[in-house]
């Protein structure tokens, strides 16, 4: 194990003194490195000896889930790839929607009404029968609930009005869906891995029915990460079996699950999943190499920096690096416009800063200090995709020609700046018309490698249009609640998963999304705030969504949706960055796997994946 660590070690050093950011890394690495050495070798041994009657895959993720409840989810990867599934499934490599729990659907000739008919004999992990009742409570009691925040509603709302389906049972196997005009993204928003999971109303009904102390449902604080993993009833391939934080999740394959493969052999083929918790990828890297995990990159595309480390090690090593081509997600860096204020009257951002965010000229003067040509260069090997647009590159209605693109130019960038009323001291210093410093703090997730040398970059570029970034790497789940809850930053970089369907995104661009993280408006449970308001922009924004989910015709759907790209790169409420490329790579013993870059989880078929016996 040591002459891995010390041969990785030299690798990675010789490879990152040829980057600007080379000592940077080297700090993060050896942090990784000490972990690797703490964590790594008997622990993994162990978990085989215990597995070894039965197939393992041994998987790895950044951060722990944040709660087991899927109204609560508001970060990926989640439990709910694995336990879950939804009414259809999307296909990862054609993008075709297919049947899942449901086996049919029909949709009436005026297109408001679809009739699903579910699957005979469903179960849930716990061998009670799944039915219709658990697809009307999902949808009706916890979906459409005002009381409930799930992420899940701006894909369903429908209209203006943002009206619900009326969901009504019409047997224990038939789900009708009402709708109040038509709206094209409905069946791909009943579709997984990444969509409505349907959830037990035998188990979680009565919790929708007290409130706790604090006022809330008490429904939103049942099967947090405190409860006992075995409790979850779930209805996808594995069921959970043990958790401890900060190390794994383990799950066990579900007795009850519906699928079988053409033999008539229930799925998944795969007894038990191992998901370790390592929150350094380059820890990720060591693992992977020493043969203690069987994938890497499954989550989030492998790092380019990892390829040519790897690539000439996979007929030893027994894997294979898989290319998917460029990766459906996107990155972005996006500053924080919300003017409101919280209860207290306090302003959420500093009415100095907000100023220079709300300036337009000021937001695109920093998309043009980037330099992203170099973050490709550099971060990405060459191997990432600048990206201008806010829809996936997979996507039939991605935009490639007429947008707005923002190429590396101080000049330009400093030119708006000046006309804008900022200047500029001796010392190259930018300051507003007041005569204020101009300085931000910049976020981003300290687990995430590839987004905290981008962010290093970015301080250094916007350090020579004269503004000081006070940049900080900081914890996930810390930066998941400023941005969705205390609203307590200035500017951060994050990913978002992309896909085929633009609505599916409309939780992150609708004004009222629980993830239109850059002007936040109160969500239902949260501390009243004052003062929000959306920017015209937004309004057209929303508009425009409203209007291309009623558009049946998928010509006039591609140009309503040309609009929205379009005025994003106005805009600029997001600045887009470099995607990633899809890269993972896995043991030649995993077999069955279909890697594309569209999905947003390289493991989108699981309960298909077989562990080939004959090799270790």
């Amino acid at each position: 194990m040591m002459r891995l660590v010390l041969s990785v070690l030299r690798q990675l050093n010789k490879l990152r003194q040829q980057t600007e950011l080379g000592q940077r890394w080297v700090a993060v690495f050896v942090l990784g490195l000490a972990i690797a050495l703490t964590l790594t070798g008997c622990q993994l041994r162990q978990l085989r000896t215990q597995a070894a009657q039965g197939s393992q895959l041994v998987i790895s993720t950044i951060t722990d889930p944040n709660t087991f409840n899927f109204a609560n989810k508001n970060t990926f990867p989640s439990i709910f790839l694995f336990a879950y599934d939804c009414l259809t499934t999307e296909n990862g490599v054609t993008g075709a929607i297919e049947p899942a729990l449901a086996e049919s659907w029909q949709v009436s000739d005026d297109d408001k009404r679809v009739v699903f008919t579910l699957r005979p004999g469903l179960k849930w992990s716990d061998g009670v029968p799944l039915t219709a009742d658990d697809v009307v409570f999902t949808y009706r009691d916890i979906v459409a609930n005002p009381d409930v925040p799930t992420d899940a509603k701006e894909g369903i709302q429908i209209g203006v009005n943002k009206a619900y389906p009326e969901v009504r049972k019409l047997d224990d196997r038939r789900v009708e869906f009402i709708l109040p005009e038509p709206f094209a993204p409905l069946i791909r928003a009943t579709a997984g891995p990444d969509g409505i999971v349907i959830l037990p109303k035998h188990a979680l009904a009565n919790t929708l029915k007290t409130k706790g102390r604090d006022g809330n449902l008490t429904f939103l604080s049942t099967w947090g990460t405190d409860t006992d993993p075995r409790k979850i009833v779930v209805n996808g391939p594995y069921q959970m079996e043990s958790y401890t934080p900060g190390q794994r999740l383990v799950f066990r394959r579900n007795p009850y699950y519906w699928r079988k493969d053409e033999q008539g052999m229930q799925l998944p083929y795969i007894d038990r999943i191992v998901w370790q918790i390592v929150e350094n990828l380059d820890t990720q890297l060591l693992r992977f190499r020493s043969g203690e995990m069987d994938a890497i990159g499954d989550v989030r595309p492998l790092r380019a920096e990892y390829v040519s480390l790897l690539k000439r090690e996979e007929q030893r090593g027994r894997f294979t690096i898989q290319d998917g081509g460029p990766w459906s997600g996107t990155l972005y860096l996006t500053f924080n416009l919300n003017k409101a204020k919280n209860k207290d009257g306090k302003p959420f951002v500093d009415p100095i800063k907000s100023r220079w965010f709300n300036t337009l000229a000021f937001r695109q003067a920093v998309a043009y200090a980037i330099d992203r040509q170099r973050i490709n260069n550099n971060i990405f090997r060459g191997l990432g995709v600048i990206q201008n647009s806010p829809i996936s590159v997979q996507s039939p209605y991605f935009l490639q020609d007429g947008l707005k693109v923002y190429d590396y130019s101080l000049d330009k960038a400093k030119t708006l700046l000046t006309q804008a009323g900022f200047t500029y001291n001796a010392q190259g210093q930018l300051f507003d018309v007041d005569g204020n410093r101009v300085q931000f703090n910049l976020i981003t997730n300290a687990n995430n490698l590839t987004r905290v040398a981008i962010g290093a970059q970015v301080q250094q570029d916007l350090g020579k249009i004269g503004i000081q970034v006070n940049y900080q790497p900081i914890n996930f789940n810390v930066l998941i609640e400023r941005t969705s809850s205390s609203r307590n930053w200035d500017a951060h970089i994050i990913g978002f998963t992309g896909g085929v369907e633009p609505h599916a995104a409309s939780n992150l661009w609708v004004s009222s999304g629980a993830s239109h993280a850059f002007n936040l408006k109160q969500q239902p449970g949260q501390p009243p705030i004052q003062g929000w308001a959306p920017n015209n922009w937004e309004t057209e924004i929303d508009r425009l969504f409203v209007t291309g989910a009623r558009e049946l015709d998928e010509t006039k759907r591609n140009a309503i949706y040309a609009d929205f790209q379009r005025l994003v790169q106005e805009q600029l409420p997001v600045i887009h960055l470099v995607n990633d490329r899809a890269l993972m790579a896995v043991r030649d013993r995993v077999q069955g796997l279909k890697y594309t870059g569209l999905p947003s989880w390289g493991l989108w078929n699981i309960q298909e994946i077989r562990i080939r016996k004959d090799k270790v």
